[in-house]
């Protein structure tokens, strides 16, 4: 007759603890399971398209739903009210550039930016490759198609001394292609492809940042929603910086594959494009000497001062209205 042997107490005592921890994990895994997810609305402030890789990346992946939540993303576009749906609740969160923000919070509205989208907003002036226009003081006198009331012109006209015409754009590369003079507001991501895919010369790019116009592509939330739900703003940018270090480094495949569904004129070609400018110009990762995948999502306070301080000079912000303490927050980064 063989009996089983107990083991000695002194090895009990050894397992307990792990034992411990392995239950405690498996409640863990199991209730995330089955805990209801929280339901988080994002307004994108453009038709979806590479800027917005690390949301759909996340997404796709179920980085998202990871976290607990049940993150919904809605196209935006010329005619998408980005600022207005955060500032009335009518969603929660929203991607939008600093310097519109930073204006409006002057204006009142409950906006707080929380993470960065860009280090530096894509944003400049297309130029054709045979322009005599190559630096921003040549541009002195020149008819330049860009949005009413865009910031970086006022900030041009006042550093270099210019005198500019402007026509109203369209969003349409039209304009620019059928006129061999044409300088145009665009984006550093989108519009150069589109005019080699219409036949033109690629074109060359004056960007707000080599003119010391340094503003961010940000993620804005409004304040009820941070004050009602910080666990939640944290499980979101944790998940939305994990997604953009995936759709970077490695396979994009599944946010392409979620913005040709979202948006049907997006192709292999433009999002391999697309995306390849974001990695070759850093946008998202910092060309300062604190640039990396460390810095994704990070927004800085002297960044914030230099551009408050500019909107100022401009008169386009009241002096004293904003410090950088009430127009952002890194509270929610990890």
């Amino acid at each position: 007759m063989h009996l089983t042997r107990r083991p000695p107490a002194s090895v009990l005592r050894r397992l307990l603890p792990a034992l411990a921890v392995a239950l405690f994990a498996f409640y863990l895994t199991v209730t995330a399971a089955t805990a209801p997810l929280t339901k988080i609305s994002v307004q994108l402030d453009w038709v979806p398209e590479p800027e917005h890789g690390g949301l759909y990346q996340a997404l796709a992946r179920g980085f998202f739903r990871a976290e607990g939540l049940d993150v919904t993303l809605l196209p935006g576009g010329p005619g998408a009210q980005v600022l207005p749906s955060v500032a009335t609740g009518k969603v929660d969160i929203a991607q939008a550039d600093s310097t519109t923000t930073l204006l409006q919070q002057a204006e009142g509205l409950p906006f707080v930016q929380f993470a960065a989208v860009f280090q530096d907003d894509p944003a400049g002036i297309l130029v054709h490759a045979d322009s005599p226009v190559r630096t921003f003081a040549d541009l002195n006198g020149q008819t330049i198609i860009a949005r009413p009331g865009w910031p970086f012109l006022q900030f041009l006209q006042e550093k270099y001394r210019l005198k500019l015409n402007l026509v109203p754009q369209n969003f349409s590369v039209a304009a620019f292609l059928g006129n061999k003079q044409a300088l145009q507001q665009g984006y550093f991501i989108a519009e150069p492809h589109h005019i080699t895919e219409a036949g033109g010369q690629a074109p060359r790019f004056l960007s707000t940042w080599d003119a010391g116009f340094r503003a961010y592509a940000v993620l804005i939330t409004n304040k009820k929603f941070a004050r009602d739900h910080p666990a939640e703003l944290r499980a979101f940018t944790r998940a939305y910086l994990r997604g953009w270090h995936d759709y970077l480094t490695g396979d994009p495949t599944p946010a392409h594959t979620a913005l040709k569904k979202a948006h049907a004129p997006n192709t292999d070609a433009f999002l391999a494009f697309s995306r390849q400018a974001i990695i070759d110009e850093k946008l998202v990762t910092g060309r300062d000497a604190t640039g990396g995948p460390k810095n994704i999502g990070r927004l800085d306070a002297a960044r914030y001062a230099t551009q408050i301080a500019q909107l100022e000079a401009l008169g386009l912000l009241p002096k004293g209205k904003l410090t950088p303490a009430t127009a952002f927050t890194t509270e929610f980064l990890p």
